[in-house]
C-alpha cells in the first residue's frame, strides 16, 4: 500500500460525497426544494418536532434562512403554525414526521380548518420503495387529513416537490382560507436531482388578487340598505382580521354611524372606548335592528344557527366562501368576496347619502344601545369586583382586563373560565385577541403564545388558561423560553373540567356528576419556577393585580415565562355553560 493511500482519511466516504453534491449549484435534494418553495411562499418560520423522515427539510431551511422552531409535541407545532398565520397574515407551516407525528398534529390542523386559518402541513412518509410494505410509522396520512384540509396529496417525484408546495399553498388562500396537507416520502426528500429538472414556480408569478368585490350591483344594494336604515348593526367575525379588513370595518362604522359587534379575532378592531364599539347588547340589537350585516362568521352554534336574529329585518351576509352564505339561515342579500374590499366599496357608495333625519334616528339608536350597555355592565360589576374568599372567576377576568396594556396580545385557552373572560377582556388593538374558534380545542394557548411572541417581538403576550387546558401543552413553555419569547401564563384553577362538569351535575346529580371531570389540586405556579421563571399561587382576590404585575416585571427582567396560578371557585359557571348553549 502506498504512502499516499495510507494517508487518505477514512472519512472520505458517502458523507463527503453528499457534502460535495450539496455545494453543487446544479444539484438539489427534495428537502432543499421544500425549503426553497416555502421561501417562495413567504414562509420564514416552520414549527416542527424532529423525525427521521423529514431531516433534509431542516437542512434546506438552514440554507434558505428559514427559522426552525422545534417543540415538545406536534399538537403545539400545529397550533403555533395556526397562530403564526393569524398574527402575520401569511402562510403558517408545520412540519411533522410520519405516523404519530402526523396524528399528533391533527387537532391543530382541525382547529385551523374550523377557524379558516391558512397553514401548510408537510408530513413525512416511508420511502416509495417501501410502499405498502409496513415501513416505520407508515399510515394513510392523506386519507386521514383530507376531511380536515382544503387540499391533501402525496408528492410522487422529487421533480414536483416545489410545484406541489405551490399548489397546496394556493389552495390555502382559495376563497375562505384554510389548511393544506402534503405527504412527502423520505426517498423523495433525500433524492438529489439536477436543478434544471425541478419544477419551481417563480415567486410572485402565479398569484391572483384575493381582494374580490363580488357583484357591483350587490354593493349598491347593500349601500342602499344602509343609507335607508334607521337601526342598522354590523357583526364582524374572524375573517375580517384574517383578510386584514379591519381598517375598512372601522371606517364603515364611523362613517355611517353604525353600532359594531365583534366575534373571534375581530375583538379589538375598535378600542373599547370608541362610541361605535358594542358588546353587551347583541341580543337587543339582533331583536330590534332593521338591518343587520354579518361579516365573516358563519351561522354556527355560536350564532344560534341564525335563529337568534329577528325575522322582521333585512339580513345581509358577507363571506369569503360561497358555501357559507345563507347556510342554516335564509338571508336577504349575500355577498361573496374580501370583507375589507366589500366594506370599503359599500362605504364609498353610501358616503354623503344619509339624510339628516336618518342620521339622527341611528344616533338615537346608538344612544339606546349605549344606555343598555351601561346597565349590563353595572349588573356585572359586583361580580367583577367580588371579594369572595373563594375567588370569583369574574374577578379574575376583570383584573386581567385592567392589567392589559395597549400592546398586549390576549389568548384564551380553556372552557368555562375563558368563556367568562370574554365578558370582561377587551383587547386594545386589532389582532390582539386569540381563541380556539369553532372547534373549541383545549391546548391551543401555548402554541399561540409562542407564535404571537415570534410574530410580535415588541408586544406583551398573556395567555389565560383553564387548569385542564394548561395541563395539555404547558411543557412547551420551555420552548417559549428557549426561543426567547417568554409570556405571562395565568391559570384559572378550579381543579376540574368545569364546563363539562356543570352539564353532568345537572343531568346526573352529585353522585355521578363528578365522574371523569375532576382534576388534582396542582400548584402550577411551581411550574414557572421549575423552568427558571416566576411562579405564584394566588388565593386572595386582592393579590391578583399585584401578582400579575410581579409576573410582568419578572418576564421583562429574566426573559423567562411567568406562571400565575389563581384558585377560583369551582361552583361558579358561565351563563352559556348553565344554558348549555354550545349544544343548542
Amino acid at each position: 500500500m502506498s504512502s499516499a493511500t495510507e494517508a487518505k482519511p477514512a472519512s472520505t466516504t458517502a458523507d463527503d460525497t453528499l457534502k460535495r453534491k450539496s455545494r453543487d449549484a446544479n444539484v438539489i435534494s427534495g428537502g432543499h426544494l421544500v425549503a426553497r418553495a416555502l421561501k417562495n411562499e413567504g414562509v420564514d418560520t416552520i414549527f416542527t418536532l424532529c423525525g427521521g423522515h423529514i431531516i433534509d427539510i431542516y437542512d434546506g431551511c438552514v440554507d434558505e434562512g428559514i427559522r426552525i422552531i422545534d417543540v415538545h409535541h406536534e399538537q403545539v407545532a400545529a397550533h403555533a403554525a395556526d397562530g403564526y398565520a393569524r398574527q402575520t397574515g401569511k402562510l403558517g407551516c408545520v412540519v411533522t414526521t410520519a405516523g404519530p407525528g402526523c396524528t399528533n398534529a391533527v387537532t391543530g390542523v382541525a382547529t385551523a380548518f374550523r377557524s379558516e386559518s391558512p397553514i401548510l402541513h408537510i408530513g413525512g412518509q416511508g420511502g416509495m420503495t417501501q410502499h405498502m410494505m409496513g415501513s416505520l410509522q407508515d399510515l394513510p396520512h392523506v386519507d386521514m387529513m383530507r376531511p380536515i384540509t382544503k387540499f391533501a396529496a402525496s408528492v410522487r417525484s422529487t421533480e414536483r416537490v416545489a410545484d406541489m408546495i405551490s399548489m397546496a399553498a394556493r389552495e390555502c388562500f382559495n376563497g375562505a382560507p384554510g389548511p393544506s396537507y402534503l405527504e412527502i416520502p423520505r426517498d423523495i426528500l433525500d433524492r438529489e436531482i439536477e436543478l434544471a429538472k425541478a419544477v419551481i414556480p417563480a415567486p410572485g408569478k402565479y398569484r391572483v388578487s384575493t381582494k374580490s368585490l363580488g357583484d357591483p350591483v350587490d354593493i349598491e344594494k347593500l349601500a342602499n340598505l344602509l343609507v335607508d336604515a334607521e337601526r342598522p348593526a354590523i357583526l364582524f367575525g374572524q375573517q375580517v382580521w384574517t383578510a386584514r379588513g379591519h381598517e375598512e370595518a372601522a371606517a364603515i362604522l364611523r362613517g355611517l354611524d353604525i353600532p359594531g359587534y365583534f366575534n373571534g379575532a375581530s375583538r379589538g378592531l375598535l378600542p373599547p372606548d370608541d362610541p361605535h364599539h358594542f358588546d353587551r347588547t347583541r341580543s337587543q340589537a339582533f331583536a330590534k335592528a332593521d338591518v343587520i350585516v354579518i361579516v365573516g362568521t358563519p351561522f354556527d352554534f355560536r350564532m344560534g344557527y341564525g335563529k337568534r336574529i329577528s325575522r322582521d329585518l333585512k339580513l345581509v351576509q358577507i363571506d369569503m366562501s360561497y358555501s357559507t352564505v345563507g347556510k342554516n339561515r335564509d338571508i336577504d342579500l349575500g355577498l361573496v368576496g374580501d370583507p375589507g374590499a366589500i366594506l370599503g366599496a359599500v362605504l364609498q357608495a353610501a358616503t354623503g347619502r344619509i339624510k339628516n333625519d336618518k342620521r339622527q334616528m341611528r344616533r338615537a339608536w346608538m344612544q339606546e344601545l349605549s344606555a343598555a350597555e351601561e346597565v349590563a355592565t353595572a349588573k356585572l360589576m359586583p361580580l367583577f369586583k367580588s371579594d369572595n374568599a373563594l375567588i370569583h372567576p369574574y374577578r379574575v377576568a376583570y383584573e386581567i382586563n385592567e392589567f392589559l396594556r395597549d400592546d398586549t396580545v390576549y389568548i384564551g385557552d380553556g372552557g368555562d373560565v375563558v368563556t367568562i373572560s370574554a365578558q370582561a377582556v377587551r383587547p386594545r388593538r386589532p389582532g390582539q385577541w386569540m381563541d380556539p374558534g369553532a372547534l373549541g380545542s383545549l391546548g391551543v394557548g401555548t402554541g399561540f403564545a409562542i407564535a404571537a411572541g415570534l410574530a410580535n417581538p415588541d408586544k406583551e403576550v398573556l395567555c389565560y388558561y383553564g387548569d385542564g387546558a394548561f395541563g395539555m401543552t404547558a411543557f412547551d413553555i420551555e420552548t417559549a423560553n428557549r426561543f426567547k419569547v417568554p409570556y405571562i401564563a395565568v391559570i384559572g384553577n378550579n381543579s376540574a373540567m368545569n364546563q363539562i362538569r356543570y352539564g353532568q351535575l345537572a343531568k346526573y346529580g352529585e353522585e355521578r356528576g363528578n365522574v371523569g371531570n375532576l382534576l388534582g389540586d396542582v400548584p402550577y405556579g411551581r411550574f414557572g419556577e421549575m423552568l427558571g421563571g416566576y411562579g405564584e399561587e394566588v388565593r386572595d382576590p386582592a393579590q391578583i393585580a399585584p401578582a400579575l404585575l410581579r409576573a410582568r416585571e419578572s418576564v421583562q427582567k429574566t426573559g423567562r415565562s411567568a406562571v400565575i396560578n389563581i384558585w377560583v371557585d369551582p361552583k361558579v359557571y358561565a351563563p352559556g355553560t348553565m344554558a348549555q348553549t354550545m349544544y343548542k
